[in-house]
């Protein structure tokens, strides 16, 4: 029962011991606190490594044409809004919460909302939800998709209200691509939202209707969502979310020549 506990137990002690010799990379700063806390691991044994998100998830040069082309083929009309919640483990991405988010929108405003949720989980249960709350085919759930990029150019906003969430690269494609995001703040990348101002981050502990009322705040304000998506889009070509590969190389390197 209790030997593959035992055996990952083993690796991670071997990883992060106080007398160990190794190196930690860290993707995410959300972590780094437990293993201090648990194994007493010098924080100088830790790389903070930047994001390394691909270079062809920022916008392009003819994104509004493909937001417009997106939106004919989803049959969007130019005052539809359309919220996307994209990750797979729908239970941990939050997905309930953005349901309950979307059925508490004001009559007029819920009535031009549409909600895609993509992504490799069973739907059944977020759909008996949704059936629950009568969001009828507002909402649309989608396996793992390739055109992603697709998605964030046509959307109005990315609703991320995870449980938790180490780092949530998609936070930083959707900001790459000028796509206002709403998120929780225990995802290891929401600080990024924060610092681009491209969206809002919800306070800790999480409340329902404060993610309510940010909602359909951001939703009804068409001029906020434009000065995010050109924060994000600013702060896309001046801060390094790409080079994670880079760096990890030169931590590696360092410690071998």
């Amino acid at each position: 029962k209790w030997g593959r506990y035992r055996h990952f137990a083993d690796y991670e002690r071997a990883v992060f011991a106080k007398d160990s010799k190794t190196q930690v990379l860290m993707i995410s700063e959300v972590q780094q606190p437990l293993f201090i806390k648990h194994y007493d691991t010098p924080p100088s044994r830790f790389h903070l490594l930047p994001p390394g998100i691909s270079q062809d998830r920022r916008a392009p040069p003819d994104a509004p044409d493909i937001r417009a082309g997106f939106r004919k083929e989803f049959g969007l009309a130019d005052e539809d809004l359309l919220l996307v919640q994209i990750g797979s483990g729908f239970k941990t991405k939050g997905v309930d919460r953005s349901l309950k988010a979307l059925a508490a929108l004001p009559a007029e405003l819920k009535k031009r909302t549409r909600l895609f949720v993509i992504g490799q989980d069973d739907p059944k249960v977020f759909q008996l939800q949704s059936a629950a709350l009568g969001l009828g085919d507002q909402v649309t759930f989608m396996k793992g998709r390739s055109d992603i990029p697709r998605f964030l150019l046509g959307a109005d906003l990315l609703i991320h209200p995870a449980y938790n969430e180490n780092t949530g690269t998609v936070l930083l494609e959707a900001l790459v691509a000028g796509l206002p995001v709403l998120v929780s703040a225990v995802c290891g990348y929401a600080h990024y939202i924060a610092e681009a101002d491209c969206g809002r981050v919800l306070d800790e502990p999480f409340d329902q209707v404060q993610l309510n009322r940010y909602l359909s705040d951001m939703l009804e304000d068409d001029d906020a969502r434009s000065a995010w998506g050109r924060n994000g889009l600013a702060f896309a070509d001046t801060a390094d979310l790409y080079s994670m590969p880079q760096h990890a190389a030169d931590v590696i390197l360092a410690e071998h020549y």
